[in-house]
């Protein structure tokens, strides 16, 4: 499983700087026009998925193990809403997205097969108790980035941009 999850937080972190070098093409008019997707614009969804991650991270740093990686959650602002603008700027966008990148990168490689079998508790964003497996957990996060990546590059089309290759094989050695 961690091998797994270090080939999806490799693939996070490419996908994103492919994406953010993408949003640098638009004008800041661009980037906060609503285009009617699940969070508008790009900047809307570029926000929500930051958004997401920190409250998945907030939740994962309540492993017993205290993953180091997450430390920088100390000095971080939480999301309160998942339509939250944390940054109206790219630059301070991006560079929040890689801190958290090296994190996710960071904690996977903290996390043992037993530390990711953990069963963790936590609170959803309406208040109600869950428990669910650590590992589990992260393939969600990892799969939720996915799902509006995927959104965004509708939004790149939209505006005649080309994002170029996604397939998460673009990461995977090729054994022949």
């Amino acid at each position: 499983m961690q091998a797994h999850l270090q080939l999806l937080a490799q693939y996070n972190k490419h996908m994103n700087k492919q994406l953010f070098a993408l949003a640098e093409q638009l004008t800041p008019e661009q980037r906060a026009e609503d285009r009617g997707a699940f969070f508008g614009s790009v900047m809307g969804t570029l926000n929500h998925i930051l958004v997401g991650d920190l409250i998945w991270l907030s939740r994962l740093a309540e492993h017993p193990i205290q993953p180091a990686a997450l430390g920088f959650l100390r000095s971080t602002e939480l999301p309160t809403r998942l339509d939250q603008t944390l940054f109206s700027e790219l630059h301070q966008l991006w560079q929040e997205r890689q801190i958290v990148d090296s994190a996710l990168e960071g904690l996977v490689e903290e996390l043992s097969d037993t530390d990711l079998s953990y069963r963790l508790t936590y609170q959803n964003t309406q208040g109600m108790l869950a428990c669910r497996e650590t590992g589990a957990l992260l393939l969600h996060l990892f799969n939720h980035q996915t799902h509006h990546r995927g959104q965004l590059t509708t939004l790149y089309s939209q505006f005649g941009l080309d994002v170029g290759v996604t397939d998460l094989l673009v990461l995977i050695p090729s054994h022949a």
